[in-house]
């Protein structure tokens, strides 16, 4: 059933997304400034200019509203390859894609470390965080193995991913810490070293 248009011409689901857009945005700002702990369901509102109703109406609670925001901030970072590259070219451009993006994911860091602290004391958060991730394993499996033969690479796929994942946020969160320890070779060197493993 298709959504009825608004007298302005767009559907109520643009309404929502566009509530949606501006929340999570306001969400992200705070975290940037004050971290994840100090941010509140009002504070957010107010950035917004919404009222908590607002955010209610879009997301259950803080928990499910920073769940989402964790999901957009912090998505998969995917290299640009050719099809019929080798796992070596693979890995290459994964570097290239990582390093790409340090600047925005340097910003969002401290709202990422902060969330994830807390879903280490959150139990219930830790299992959503867990099942998100699970699905993002999945489709980078996935997406390995239409991409590269099997005999190619160094493990199976479903571990692969896995090591890659790791490997990034190792990487990307050293390079925060300490830029002029890890400059670019090291993300370079790191990928490669996977490649010669294949």
């Amino acid at each position: 059933m298709a959504k009825e248009p608004s007298r302005r011409g767009r559907s109520k689901g643009d309404k929502r997304a566009r509530t949606r857009t501006k929340l999570l945005d306001a969400a992200r700002d705070l975290i940037r400034e004050q971290g994840f702990e100090r941010t509140s369901i009002r504070d957010i509102a107010d950035r917004a200019g919404m009222t908590t109703g607002a955010i209610y109406g879009n997301f259950a609670n803080r928990d499910e509203l920073f769940m989402a925001l964790a999901e957009r901030q912090w998505g998969v970072i995917a290299p640009d390859c050719p099809p019929g590259a080798s796992f070596a070219d693979l890995m290459h451009a994964l570097a290239e894609a990582t390093i790409a993006s340090i600047p925005e994911r340097r910003v969002a860091a401290v709202g990422a470390l902060t969330f994830r602290s807390y879903a280490l004391q959150h139990e219930e958060i830790r299992e959503r965080v867990r099942d998100s991730m699970a699905k993002g394993y999945a489709d980078g499996a996935a997406w390995l193995h239409a991409t590269i033969d099997a005999d190619q690479l160094p493990m199976p796929p479903e571990t692969l991913v896995l090591v890659i994942n790791a490997l990034i946020e190792g990487l990307l969160f050293q390079r925060f810490l300490t830029p002029e320890l890890f400059p670019d070779d090291v993300f370079y060197a790191a990928f490669a070293a996977l490649a010669r493993d294949a």
